[in-house]
């Protein structure tokens, strides 16, 4: 199935290696000088029984070539219509055939070329020119009839299907070159040429195969011949974590305890590598290597997750297991899943029962309901689902104590509605209160100051500090209350400092986050040592971070930097056929003076996706910092011929016209950018500010007013409402407003001033 990843692919183009069969697009090979990819049937001859364990699971057949044996949908003539397309699916000549609207919005005939995935549902790829293989989003759901299944559905069934959609199956969002070969095919290599801006994708087996997770197999196939004295036995990882270790109880707390502490994530980052929300910047990853020499990982940002660090778009388990108190302890992804067959080692809460004493935990004392009961399965309770896909359900794996008190407090789902759909909440939160005589408790403690950055509220700063300084939590939470410090867009450069030197890599990869909200004088001293750091994530991202401060570095550091610059730029170019790289490109040429080349940058992510609003706004601010206010403006303007209802594009070219002193024009345009996007705090604050600047300062007051109800703790608005006050001669209410102002920031020395500035005109 088609699996949404982060934004940007981007990372190295490195050279194909031996073994690797042409892939859809064709595609050449070259002699590689370490091991080779030999295929699961080759390790099939000595491992029969994992090869057969493998053969029953959805790994096997991932991906396959189109045939009566693996396509699962009714291709009988059948038809399904959604948005005013009627798409057909037939046979012709033993092959299949979907007649679906293509990128001209015309219908037209598409040969299936591969199934995708298999259970609950099936897509199907289809080629378009350029090497492009595209997933279908009419899809089939393979469930049996009974349970809603065998029949066609829509992937988007509240979208419009229409071409110019980004969700349309032909646009890159279903593109299976970026977006789905790396999860659904092994040894994969996107082969995208840049001038052409076509494909040659290849892979070394179309599905999931053995060396998906043990890395090509040649060395230990020549080892296995002759039984040799090599430790290694010719193996790229030796996935051994969970070998001659037990599971006890704690004699301090009955607890469970790992006999030997886990000491690697060697496991957990093989299966992270399509497990995980994560953005590929380079192809040449192998089992055993560092998962973030070739990903970078998504954080706990409130686009992906609730407050309290649940699942909430898809993110594929891993930044959920990385809070759990099992992973904290110890247990790998193999302690509970069987993985050659990818089934659970034991059914039901047996396989919670490998450590939980089930006298304790497998009993009504415990959980609350009916022993056999739905809600006497630990899964149900610890482990809510979400559904995706339309009717794909699956487990949050955050391994969380159900708090429906937080669900009344901050708005976040909780496991007990999820069954008890007649009753709200605050039923439930009264329930568990009646069970255990308070809310219920765990260890993730979190939700509260991050549901308070996320709504804009000051108080949260002081307790994301504390979060992100609190060794005692998990290290993707850590790092995730730094990325929310640095979006407050004023963080303490200290912070920054003490995550950059902090020995978990997430937690330095948010000290760059925080970076970008840093000075450029502040990040070299708090960020040049990562330019050196020993995952190539982490070196990027502080060569982009510290372009900006690149010539402030000192000589002893400047090659350092260099080297990491390289490695950027090579990783976008990995990404090449996607815009967002294209326009990361653009700033990093644009923050160290190459302006010529940042605007071809830009150019090219237009000429990709030309309704790609980030390449006109970008192309516009590096035209106006090279004092071309007037090409910024018109490439606006063009980016609103294609994307006449972008808030981004209408709010830039306000600002652009400002500057070109056109007064009445840009005051329509800002305030256009807030009617598109109501929800946007600083498309509010700017268009008031230019009311009160073009001489309506009553309505730009009026406006502010009905905005602090919304926004009641925004610095900027109430900044602005205090002055506003101020020069309109209405002191008493200057001061209310002052007031407010530093009760919500009472560290900040503007808001301090201000005060201070008007109780002295009293």
């Amino acid at each position: 199935m088609v699996a949404g990843l982060a934004v940007i692919g981007a990372g190295a183009w490195l050279a194909l290696t031996h073994g690797r069969a042409p892939g859809p697009a064709g595609g050449e090979s070259t002699p590689a000088a370490a091991a080779a990819f030999v295929g699961s049937e080759r390790c099939a001859t000595c491992h029969a029984a994992e090869f057969d364990h493998w053969s029953g699971s959805q790994h096997a057949v991932a991906m396959q070539h189109a045939t009566a044996a693996t396509v699962r949908g009714d291709f009988d003539d059948a038809s399904f219509s959604h948005g005013g397309v009627t798409t057909s699916f037939f046979r012709r000549d033993d092959r299949f055939w979907i007649r679906t609207d293509g990128v001209d919005g015309k219908l037209a005939d598409f040969e299936v070329k591969y199934t995708f995935g298999v259970a609950p549902l099936q897509q199907y790829l289809v080629e378009l020119p350029g090497g492009r293989l595209q997933a279908v989003t009419v899809a089939w759901d393979t469930r049996a009839r009974e349970a809603g299944g065998q029949r066609w559905f829509h992937l988007y069934p509240d979208e419009p299907a229409d071409p110019r959609d980004e969700l349309h199956w032909t646009r890159r969002a279903h593109n299976w070159n970026f977006m789905c070969a790396d999860c659904h095919s092994t040894d994969v290599r996107k082969g995208y040429h840049a001038a052409a801006d076509t494909f040659a994708t290849t892979y070394s087996e179309i599905t999931v195969g053995c060396e998906a997770c043990h890395g090509p197999g040649s060395s230990h196939v020549a080892w296995a011949e002759v039984k040799g004295d090599d430790p290694s036995m010719g193996l790229t990882v030796a996935l051994d974590e969970r070998r001659g270790v037990a599971w006890g109880p704690d004699p301090a707390t009955g607890k469970p305890r790992r006999s030997v502490a886990r000491t690697s994530d060697r496991e957990i980052e093989v299966c992270a590598q399509c497990h995980a929300r994560r953005s590929q910047f380079a192809e040449d990853y192998e089992a055993g290597r560092p998962f973030m020499d070739h990903y970078l990982p998504a954080l706990l940002s409130p686009e992906l997750y609730h407050a309290d660090g649940q699942q909430q778009d898809e993110v594929f388990i891993w930044g959920s297991w990385l809070q759990s108190r099992m992973h904290q302890a110890g247990v790998t992804c193999s302690d509970c899943h069987e993985p050659h067959g990818q089934k659970l080692r034991a059914p039901g809460n047996a396989v919670c029962a490998q450590c939980h004493a089930p006298a304790q935990y497998d009993d009504p004392s415990h959980h609350r309901h009916p022993a056999g009961s739905t809600g006497a399965q630990c899964a149900e309770c610890h482990m809510p689902r979400a559904t995706y896909m339309v009717i794909d359900p699956r487990r949050d794996h955050s391994m969380r104590v159900p708090r429906p008190d937080e669900s009344v407090a901050l708005g976040v789902p909780n496991a007990c509605s999820a069954c008890h759909t007649d009753r709200d909440a605050e039923w439930a939160a009264a329930a568990v209160r009646g069970w255990l005589g308070r809310d219920a408790r765990g260890s993730l403690s979190f939700a509260s100051a991050f549901h308070a950055a996320d709504s804009g509220m000051p108080q949260a700063l002081e307790q994301l500090a504390s979060i992100a300084a609190d060794a005692a939590q998990p290290p993707i939470v850590r790092a995730s209350a730094l990325e929310r410090l640095a979006r407050d867009g004023r963080p303490d450069a200290s912070l920054a400092r003490r995550a950059a030197g902090d020995p978990d890599p997430l937690l330095r990869l948010a000290a760059l986050r925080l970076g970008d909200a840093l000075p450029p004088a502040a990040r070299v001293d708090a960020l040049a040592s990562l330019l050196g750091d020993e995952r190539r994530a982490i070196r990027i991202e502080a060569a982009r971070v510290l372009a900006v401060s690149q010539s402030a570095l000192p000589p002893d550091l400047q090659p350092a930097w260099q080297r990491a610059a390289d490695e950027y730029v090579a990783a976008l170019g990995y990404g090449a056929d996607r815009p967002e790289a294209s326009v990361a490109l653009g700033g990093f040429y644009g923050a160290i003076g190459r302006m010529e080349e940042a605007q071809a940058a830009f150019a090219r992510a237009i000429r990709l996706e030309p309704g790609f609003v980030p390449a006109y706004v970008n192309a516009a601010d590096a035209l106006r910092a090279m004092g071309r206010d007037a090409d910024a403006a018109a490439t606006l303007a063009q980016g609103l011929e294609t994307v006449p209802d972008s808030a981004a594009l209408h709010h830039a070219l306000g600002l652009a016209q400002v500057r070109l002193r056109q007064t009445d024009a840009a005051v329509r345009s800002l305030e256009r950018a807030m009617e598109l996007e109501p929800g946007s705090v600083r498309y509010t604050y700017v268009y008031a500010v230019a009311l009160h600047s073009t001489g309506r300062p009553e309505d730009a007051v009026k406006l502010l007013d009905r905005s602090l109800a919304r926004w009641p703790a925004d610095r900027d608005m109430l900044l602005a409402l205090a002055s506003f006050h101020r020069q309109a001669g209405r002191l008493e209410a200057a001061r209310d407003v002052a007031g407010r102002l530093v009760a919500a920031y009472p560290a900040d020395p503007e808001a301090q001033a201000l005060a201070a500035q008007l109780g002295a005109g009293r």
